[in-house]
């Protein structure tokens, strides 16, 4: 089973895509791939890694280059967050690869860490909605986070939107 979860800043998507790693009872991988670099990302992360550390969670870090890692089968794996891992894809070297170029990228990635587990939820923002005329480096990232997580919605079997702690299941 694969399950994408959307949601904005603060939405409580995190803690959902958790409750939902934890419903299977088997073995978990939390595959995280945020930067670690910059005070407000450590902040972060360690927050993170203090609400679920009693959850039994293995973490990996990785924050692009997701072909590379090499995860046991017969695991849950919750991807946390699509997003990071873009932005990281594109902005590895400047100027940054152009965003169709790292949502492939980052897609690739992806289907590649996913092919040894049982179940996968994967994590993404939604930034999609707020109505703002961005600079063309800003509206190139968001619109290949929009075709990657189009193509997430296709490749799994149930996409989430986390709006306000509340899960809305989108069918297709």
């Amino acid at each position: 089973m694969l399950t994408l979860v959307l949601g904005g800043a603060a939405s409580g998507k995190s803690e959902y895509a958790e409750t939902v790693s934890l419903s299977y009872g088997l073995p978990k991988i939390y595959l995280a791939t945020m930067e670690n670099s910059g005070a407000a990302a450590q902040r972060r992360i360690a927050r993170h890694r203090t609400l679920r550390a009693e959850k039994g969670f293995t973490t990996v870090e990785c924050p692009r280059n997701l072909g590379q890692l090499n995860l046991p089968a017969g695991q849950v794996l919750l991807l946390e967050c699509v997003s990071n891992l873009f932005a990281n894809e594109m902005y590895a070297a400047y100027p940054p690869i152009s965003g169709m170029e790292a949502a492939k990228r980052s897609l690739e990635g992806i289907k590649a860490v996913l092919e040894p587990v049982t179940h996968g939820v994967i994590v993404s923002n939604n930034v999609f909605d707020d109505g703002v005329t961005y600079d063309p480096e800003t509206e190139d990232y968001i619109q290949g986070l929009g075709w990657l997580n189009s193509q997430l919605a296709q490749l799994v079997d149930s996409v989430i939107e986390v709006v306000c702690g509340i899960p809305i299941l989108h069918s297709r």
